[in-house]
């Protein structure tokens, strides 16, 4: 089998145009970035507005292992399936961060047959927009310390700045800085830090906006500190939010590109799913959703992280009401779940793979509490056993009430996924779904992290410093007590414990800070050992990434 760069490079890519027509896209809507890339201006779509939107198909996973899952890949292969049974499919995706690309995965644009293209450019810089974000967040940080050289006229406590800096890398040397070091020429030394660009309330912000009225007016509530008498400062009380949104004028416009089968994909925004809240753009959501019947897309890591947060963040703040949630395993996975070493998957394990099982029916069961009806796609790996595929598609139908789909979209591209394609249109088409939150905005907030804890992760409790609790308090003295909690936390496991696989239950989680979004519209508790600025594994991708003697890209994956 050929490498995912192989294949990608070995396909036949219709011009951009021949895409956006598929999408019923004119080509005054278009701004082409080479041959296979282009920005879509919505506003040129005659009647945009007035079309009646799709079906909205989420993507999810259990949580996630050294194994793998392939969640972008199920996505891909299912969007591919449905334009194979004859639906009108559109994908919307994530951009991939350079941070993984050149960290622990060497890229994120699907896999095997089932990819989005260009593979090279997706993965790295792309259209721009995460550097148009790293620009604009960090604008802000230099008008913050160029406000408080030339004065501090709003009177801001240097002590209790909130606005640290970014960049789309991972790089653990920079998670805890002093700036303004060398003399007074030079400001104000004081403690900073930087996050990575995916973990920016900008991106946040970006992907949550509806258009760039409301980009503007949220980058204006972005606190960025407070004073000694603890009124908060916002980036609007800084004059930074006209610069902020020069820079991202034209990052939000969504990206078109197409699959290996040419079927249209919006890759746009990308927050992380363990430190940020995981989806898509809005933006371009809804408009995949006004130019296609049926919308396939994911949320980062395992469902109780990307799924909790697309129901909870992204569908309650854009109004979205999901469909169907697919969730993807793979027989592998879930014998990591149930006790095996990955050195010992390739052999059939019936017990390992049923004590595993306990995984995926806790995310299954956590979808339901949203109401929206599941199906379980299992990603097929050739070290699988037919024992192994009935013993999980008997589990999903007996105890679960859902079925399981054994998929094999990485090798045989979309028609590898149309059984389950069938499958999902169908359950999309019964409008069974009665969506709602798991929790209603008048909930306080401390109620709300605890009801995430106890529902979605099996938590006992919470534990909260009593400095936190008093935090809880003054963010619901100040007004934002009716804001979702986006959860920081690892997401290799439902507790804040990576090593715990499985379901484990009655486990404490321990709250470490609490950050408030108020542009974005949410409250980050973070929670265990996660980090917002990771840091590069032992053996980083980058070390296998170069270009060959032809010029041409090696080592994204």
């Amino acid at each position: 089998m050929p490498t995912d760069i192989e294949i990608a490079r070995a396909a036949t890519l219709l011009p951009i145009a021949a895409i956006a027509g598929k999408a019923g896209i004119p080509s005054e809507a278009l701004n082409p970035y080479g041959k296979y890339i282009a920005k879509i201006d919505t506003h040129a779509i005659p009647g945009f507005q007035s079309k009646p939107d799709g079906k909205l198909i989420l993507v999810t996973a259990i949580s996630p292992t050294p194994a793998g899952e392939g969640k972008t890949t199920t996505t891909v292969g299912l969007g591919d399936g449905l334009a194979r049974i004859g639906k009108r499919a559109m994908i919307a995706l994530r951009e991939p961060s350079l941070g993984p690309s050149f960290g622990m995965k060497g890229g994120a644009a699907g896999g095997g047959y089932a990819q989005v293209v260009p593979m090279e450019q997706i993965n790295l810089h792309f259209t721009g927009d995460f550097h148009a974000i790293t620009s604009a967040h960090n604008l802000l940080a230099a008008m913050v310390d160029n406000h408080v050289y030339w004065g501090n006229g709003l009177g801001l406590d240097t002590r209790h700045i909130a606005w640290r800096r970014v960049m789309d890398m991972n790089d653990r040397a920079l998670r805890s800085v002093v700036s303004s070091l060398g003399g007074a020429g030079n400001g104000f030394p004081r403690e900073d830090g930087f996050d990575i660009t995916v973990a920016s309330e900008v991106m946040a912000i970006f992907c949550l906006a509806r258009d760039a009225a409301d980009l503007e007016a949220r980058l204006g509530r972005i606190v960025v500190g407070r004073t000694r008498e603890k009124r908060l400062i916002t980036a609007a009380d800084v004059k930074a939010t006209g610069s902020m949104s020069v820079l991202l004028k034209d990052a939000l416009m969504p990206n078109l590109v197409q699959t290996l089968e040419g079927t249209p994909a919006f890759v746009h925004g990308g927050p992380f799913a363990n430190i940020a809240h995981g989806c898509n753009s809005v933006i371009a959501t809804n408009a995949a959703l006004k130019l296609a019947d049926y919308v396939v897309t994911e949320a980062g890591f395992g469902a109780d992280l990307g799924a909790e947060k697309f129901f909870d963040i992204k569908c309650r703040k854009a109004g979205l009401k999901p469909d169907v949630a697919v969730v993807v395993a793979t027989v592998r996975a879930l014998k990591m779940h149930g006790g095996l070493a990955k050195d010992a998957l390739a052999r059939e394990d019936l017990k390992a793979l049923e004590a595993g099982l306990s995984n995926l029916a806790r995310h299954v069961g956590n979808i339901r509490k949203f109401g929206v009806p599941a199906i379980v796609a299992i990603n097929h790996f050739t070290t699988d056993t037919t024992a192994e595929h009935e013993l999980i598609r008997h589990y999903c139908r007996n105890h679960l009430g859902v079925e399981a789909v054994i998929c094999r979209h990485w090798a045989e591209g979309a028609a590898g996924a149309e059984e389950l394609a069938h499958k999902v249109a169908v359950l999309a088409d019964e409008d069974e779904a009665d969506f709602a939150p798991l929790y209603p905005d008048s909930m306080p907030l401390r109620q709300k992290l605890d009801t995430i804890a106890r529902e979605i992760y099996g938590a006992d409790h919470v534990s909260v410093s009593p400095r936190l609790e008093a935090r809880f308090e003054e963010l619901e003295a100040a007004g934002f007590g009716s804001l979702p909690v986006c959860v920081a936390k690892t997401q290799y496991s439902f507790s804040a414990d990576p090593t715990l696989r499985g379901a484990p239950s009655g486990h404490i989680v321990p709250l470490r800070e609490l950050r408030l979004s108020a542009g974005a519209g949410f409250v980050v508790a973070i929670c265990g050992e996660i980090m917002t600025m990771p840091g590069l594994p032992r053996e980083p991708a980058a070390e296998r990434i170069h270009i060959d003697a032809q010029g041409r890209i090696e080592g994204l994956f």
